[in-house]
């Protein structure tokens, strides 16, 4: 009802709103954002965070198009190496949280500065040059545009939905997706069930890490432009993303289809709020604002909920 409500607002103040141009511009935005908050929703229902999100979202696209511009690999072997990368980072800060016992966020903070440090480091804060002929194959299959008219719609919209698909039939049907939430709702109890936390734990590090290169590289080529600023503060939005789709703060509780509505909810805000005419540097007085309404609405339920039991 509230993504209804904010269509509805938008588009009465300003009828460009609902133009497919405009409807085009928002799935594409979206859907880059989207499929970090997907492997984010699995990874806070297990009760963790992860900050880094945003930085190996920029990272990533660096280490691909900087292999290939040196010529160390060809470009589809400098992706698979990209998303190896992403994959032990994602490792490493499983690891950390699961042997070491160190709080998520404190990990992952520390991750987001390093791998930040090192792609402004091996770029000196230049972009990389995004082109290949040799590797076009590839810009279509992750990128690809289709013009269904009148909409133009990229094939990035599509590993969206499959995503989303594979990733709320892990966490609603799947043995691993009942591990999930047994680990944020009660690692002690889930441990006493046989169920391995800390390996649940790290591959939903991975995943989130593995998801967060990918998007990366998506936009690096549609963007044409791999830079190693890009998804700075993608960490925030893509937490209020997930918490207003109704991921419970303190685990346990997730939903797919909630974060998708929630991605949309937040992207549809942005797209309106520059529309009618609000900066849109004041988008982040939103999501500060929604973040700290959401928690404090799960605070509520959850003492409502203890009341009542």
């Amino acid at each position: 009802m509230l993504l209804i409500l904010e269509i509805a607002v938008f588009a009465a103040i300003n009828p460009a709103f609902l133009s497919p141009l405009n409807i085009s511009n928002t799935l594409t935005f979206t859907v880059e954002l989207g499929l970090i908050a997907l492997a984010m929703t699995l990874l806070m229902t297990a009760g963790e965070f992860d900050l880094s999100v945003g930085s190996v979202f920029g990272f990533a696209p660096v280490a691909m198009w900087t292999l290939y511009n040196a010529g160390v690999t060809s470009l589809f072997v400098g992706f698979v190496v990209a998303l190896l990368i992403a994959a032990a980072i994602g490792l490493f800060n499983g690891l950390f949280v699961t042997r070491l016992r160190i709080p998520s966020f404190l990990v992952t903070l520390g991750m987001l500065l390093v791998v930040r440090g090192v792609a402004l480091f091996v770029t000196d804060g230049f972009p990389q040059r995004t082109w290949s002929a040799s590797g076009q194959w590839l810009a279509d299959l992750l990128v690809g545009d289709f013009h269904v008219r009148p909409f133009r719609v990229y094939a990035s919209l599509f590993w969206f939905i499959a995503a989303a698909i594979i990733l709320g039939y892990v966490l609603t049907q799947s043995k691993f997706g009942n591990w999930i939430q047994a680990t944020g709702g009660n690692a002690v109890a889930a441990r006493a069930r046989g169920v391995n936390v800390n390996a649940v734990k790290v591959w939903l590090f991975v995943l989130s890490a593995v998801m967060s290169a990918f998007a990366g590289i998506i936009s690096s080529i549609r963007t044409s432009a791999a830079n190693p600023n890009s998804g700075s503060g993608y960490e925030l939005e893509v937490i209020a993303m997930v918490v207003i789709g109704g991921t419970a703060l303190t685990g346990g509780r997730g939903t797919i289809i909630g974060t998708v509505l929630g991605i949309l909810i937040l992207r549809v805000m942005r797209n309106g709020i520059v529309l009618v005419g609000v900066p849109g540097l004041a988008y982040n007085i939103f999501i500060g604002a929604i973040i700290l309404g959401m928690m404090a609405l799960h605070s509520w339920l959850e003492r409502r909920h203890q009341a009542g039991t």
